[in-house]
C-alpha cells in the first residue's frame, strides 16, 4: 500500500532507533526502560518504538520545568527574548513543515494533503503568541481606601504547565499548548496521545534548537498513568487537557488535591443547522465535510445535521451523493480525502456506533461500514456515513462518536431546533446556513456553544479563542484570552510614607 513511496519519503526521524523523552534539554529512556510501538493506522504495521513514560519519569520532568522556572534562565528571558525565540522556532517550523507533516499523515492517517495545508495555522499560531509575549500588561487603579496608596496589578505566569493532549491534531495541538504557556513565561511538560507521539517529539527538538533553554519544554509520550501523574504531581501549577469528556473528569478530579488551575477542552456532538434558503451548493460540501474533515475525528464535528423539512430529503440526497464521491485511500496519496481512523480501537468503536444506528433503525444512505476490500482492507477505514431516518433519542444522534458519521433529521421552525440543538450535554461547536441574517443571529444568540460557524464551518484563527459550554469543557485557546489561562494576577497595595521635614 504505497509502502515504495513511503519509504521514499519516509522522515529522517524515523531512523529505526526508538525515539526517546525530551527531559531538561536531554533525550532520555523510560526509567523503567519500556517502550511502546506506535502504529501505521493505514497498513497496521509499527512505525517506531517510543520510551514510555511513567509516574517516575513524569517525576523526572516535572522537577526539570521546575528547576528551569524557579531558577533556570527562563526567569531572566525578558518578553523580548521569549518574542525573539517563538519566532525563531515559527521559522524553524516553516523550514522542517515538511517532515512533520508526514510524521502525523503516517502516524495517526491524516491525509498528507491536509496535514501539509496546516503550516500556515501553525506559524500563525507561534507568531500570534509571540506577539502576545511583549504585550503583557497590568492595571493601575483609583482605589477608595484613605491615605495616600497607589495600588496597581502585576500579571504573572502561573508556573509550570502541564499538558495533555488526544491524537487528532499532533502538531497543532502541541503547538496550541507549548506557544501560549511560552509567551507568558511559564515552563510547560507536554505528553501527547499514545497513539501518536512522533510529530510532538520532533517538534520538541526544534524548540531546543530554536534557543529555548533546558527543562523549558518537555516531552514525554506515555499512556493513562502517565497522564494521571501529570494531573495529580504537586509540581505542577495548571494542566491543560484537551480530549474526551470522561477523561477531563478524572482529571479535574485529580487536580483538587493540589489546587491546580484547569482549563479542558472537552468533546462535542455540535448541530449544524441547514435553512431552506440556503446556498445549498455551499452547504452541501460544507455540511459533508464538517464531519468528514480528518475521518470525523474533530471535537466540534457537526455531527448532528439538523435540516428544514421542505428540503431534507433533497438535501440529505444531495450530502450522500457528494460523500460517495470523497476519495478514501492512502493518506501518502496527495489526491485522497479521507484517511484511516487512528487506531484498531477508534476503528472498533465507529463501527460499533455504525451497528447501533442500524440497528435503531437509522438507514445509511451512503457508507455504513468498514471498508473491508482492496488494499484499504489491512488498514483502520470506514466510508463515509450519512444517516437518515433518526431521531434525536439514538445513540447516534446523542453520543459523540469521532468518526465519518452524520446524523441527519429535519426541523420546522426556528425555536424548535434551537430547542433541539441545544439538547445535549455538550457544546463546542455548531454551524447555520442561510441567506437570512435575522435568521443567523437569533440561531447564534439561541444556542449554548462556544463557537457557533455561519455559511462555513471549522474555519479557525489564532486571533478568535475556541472552547466550550456545558460539558465541553471551561477556559479558552486562541486569542487574547487564552493568555489569561497561563497567568495569575497580583495586586499591589503601595502606601506612600510620610514626607518628613
Amino acid at each position: 500500500m504505497g509502502s515504495l513511496t513511503e519509504q521514499a519519503l519516509k522522515p529522517a526521524f524515523l531512523d529505526g532507533k526508538p525515539k526517546l523523552m525530551l527531559i531538561d534539554g536531554k533525550h532520555v529512556a523510560a526509567e523503567s526502560g519500556k517502550t511502546f510501538q506506535t502504529i501505521n493506522p493505514t497498513t497496521g504495521k509499527p512505525l517506531a518504538d517510543v520510551a514510555q513514560a511513567g509516574p517516575a519519569d513524569i517525576d523526572k520532568a516535572v522537577a526539570a520545568a521546575r528547576r528551569a522556572f524557579d531558577e533556570g534562565p527562563w526567569r531572566k528571558f525578558s518578553p523580548f527574548d521569549r518574542q525573539a525565540v517563538l519566532l525563531k522556532l515559527a521559522d524553524l517550523l516553516d523550514r522542517h513543515f515538511d517532515e512533520l507533516a508526514m510524521l502525523d499523515t503516517m502516524d495517526m492517517g491524516g491525509p498528507i494533503a491536509s496535514t501539509s495545508a496546516r503550516r500556515r495555522r501553525g506559524i500563525a499560531m507561534l507568531r500570534f503568541y509571540a506577539g502576545l509575549a511583549t504585550s503583557l500588561h497590568g492595571q493601575t487603579i483609583d482605589n477608595s481606601q484613605a491615605g495616600d496608596i497607589f495600588t496597581y496589578t502585576l500579571r504573572e505566569p502561573v508556573g509550570v504547565v502541564a499538558a495533555i493532549n488526544p491524537w487528532n491534531g499532533p502538531l497543532g495541538l502541541a503547538i496550541w499548548k507549548i506557544a501560549p504557556a511560552l509567551a507568558a513565561g511559564c515552563t510547560i511538560v507536554l505528553k501527547p496521545a499514545e497513539q501518536a507521539p512522533l510529530s510532538p517529539l520532533r517538534l520538541g527538538e526544534l524548540c531546543l534548537e530554536a534557543g529555548i533553554p533546558p527543562g523549558v519544554v518537555n516531552i514525554v509520550a506515555g499512556f493513562g498513568d502517565a497522564g494521571a501523574a501529570l494531573a495529580s504531581h504537586p509540581g505542577i501549577d495548571k494542566i491543560a487537557f484537551t480530549g474526551s469528556t470522561e477523561v477531563g473528569q478524572h482529571i479535574i478530579r485529580a487536580s483538587a488535591g493540589t489546587m491546580k488551575r484547569v482549563s479542558v477542552e472537552l468533546g462535542g456532538k455540535s448541530p449544524n443547522i441547514v435553512f431552506a434558503d440556503a446556498d445549498l451548493d455551499e452547504a452541501v460540501p460544507g455540511a459533508a465535510m464538517a464531519v468528514f474533515a480528518n475521518s470525523g475525528q474533530i471535537c466540534s464535528a457537526g455531527t448532528r445535521l439538523f435540516v428544514e423539512r421542505k428540503i431534507h430529503d433533497e438535501f440529505v440526497a444531495r450530502v450522500a451523493a457528494y460523500a460517495k464521491t470523497l476519495r478514501v485511500g492512502n493518506p501518502m496519496d496527495p489526491n485522497t480525502q479521507l484517511g484511516p481512523l487512528v487506531s484498531g480501537e477508534q476503528l472498533e468503536r465507529v463501527t460499533d456506533y455504525l451497528a447501533k444506528g442500524k440497528a435503531d433503525g437509522a438507514r445509511a444512505l451512503s457508507g455504513g461500514s468498514r471498508i473491508t476490500e482492496g488494499e484499504l482492507a489491512a488498514g483502520y477505514f470506514v466510508a463515509p456515513t450519512i444517516f437518515a431516518d433518526v431521531n434525536d433519542s439514538m445513540s447516534i444522534a446523542r453520543e459523540e462518536i469521532f468518526g465519518p458519521v452524520i446524523s441527519a433529521m429535519p426541523f420546522d421552525t426556528v425555536d424548535e431546533v434551537i430547542r433541539r440543538g441545544n439538547a445535549t450535554e455538550y457544546g463546542l461547536g455548531a454551524g447555520v446556513w442561510t441567506r437570512d441574517m435575522g435568521n443567523a443571529q437569533r440561531v447564534s444568540r439561541g444556542l449554548r456553544t462556544g463557537t457557533v460557524w455561519v455559511n462555513c464551518y471549522q474555519v479557525m484563527d489564532a486571533a478568535v479563542p475556541f472552547g466550550g459550554y456545558k460539558m465541553s469543557g471551561y477556559g479558552r485557546e486562541s486569542g487574547t484570552e487564552h493568555m489569561d489561562e497561563y497567568l495569575q494576577t497580583k495586586a499591589v497595595w503601595l502606601k506612600n510614607p510620610p514626607i518628613r521635614l
